[in-house]
């Protein structure tokens, strides 16, 4: 189904590098934060987020959070990073994504939200029109929901890499 599909696929958030965010003329990139910039629950980043952030902010990209989990979550992580942060952003709704994009400024065009999940990252990215990162969560989750959710998208990701290999 197109409304679940990303535009691309990496395994970390740090693997889009520089050179494919300015060859895709994006300039701004909407950033969840569980299981994309953190292990879920964490306030720690993952290995090399930060330095990935800071040249992405030295390449002059825009950079904002925007995440489901709540603002005592969302909070100390955005503003330990120094990044501006929506939180209970009710993905896969795409209103907070847009806010987000009026308040930067930015065009829907240039814009590009990362996240780890299918129904609610790549949903609400794709409802937004704007294009998508999918990278594989840091840790997956042991709650009921999110390994129904995981259980859900394995074959629409079975799916979309084999399309891709054609």
């Amino acid at each position: 189904m197109a409304i679940f599909r990303p535009t691309l696929q990496r395994n970390r958030v740090t693997d889009l590098s520089v050179k494919t965010v300015q060859q895709l003329k994006i300039s701004t990139l909407l950033l969840d934060v569980d299981n994309t910039l953190s292990t879920h629950h964490s306030q720690i980043p993952l290995n090399g987020v930060e330095k990935w952030l800071a040249d992405m902010t030295e390449a002059g990209v825009s950079l904002f959070i925007v995440s489901n989990a709540k603002k005592e979550r969302v909070a100390p992580f955005a503003e330990q990073l120094g990044l501006p942060y929506f939180w209970l952003c009710k993905k896969p709704l795409p209103f907070r994504l847009k806010k987000a994009i009026r308040q930067l400024g930015a065009e829907k065009r240039s814009v590009m939200l990362c996240g780890d999940q299918l129904f609610t990252d790549m949903a609400a990215g794709n409802l937004c029109g704007i294009r998508t990162l999918l990278v594989t969560p840091a840790q997956l989750e042991t709650g009921w929901t999110f390994r129904l959710r995981r259980c859900l998208e394995r074959p629409l990701l079975k799916r979309y890499k084999k399309e891709q290999s054609q």
